[in-house]
């Protein structure tokens, strides 16, 4: 039976893109600590990736990014919402998250 949906319509599945992200605006905590950027402190206004390996990456408003192993896949499917847009670039997906 071929494809329901042409081509042009469908979604690309979490194997199709390095990854998702999603913006969180309040302090992060993670098994009771709030998490803060290595490199400059910052604890707010993150951008949280989840790769095509489930690893959980933060980047901080200064663009410093440092990988979280308090959290996985399961806890960011959780929090995020539906997927609204797919971009081709990291910096696209970056400025429509306001960063």
């Amino acid at each position: 039976m071929p494809d329901f949906l042409p081509p042009e319509l469908r979604v690309p599945s979490r194997q199709d893109v390095a990854g998702v992200m999603m913006r969180w605006l309040q302090p992060l905590v993670v098994d009771g600590e709030v998490r803060t950027c290595p490199e400059c402190g910052a604890y707010r206004d993150w951008i949280v990736f989840c790769m095509r390996d489930d690893s959980i990456w933060l980047r901080c408003r200064a663009g410093h990014e440092t990988k979280e192993p308090g959290l996985d896949a399961v806890w960011f499917n959780r929090h995020s919402g539906p997927v609204d847009q797919f971009h081709p670039t990291l910096e696209e997906g970056l400025r429509h998250l306001g960063h």
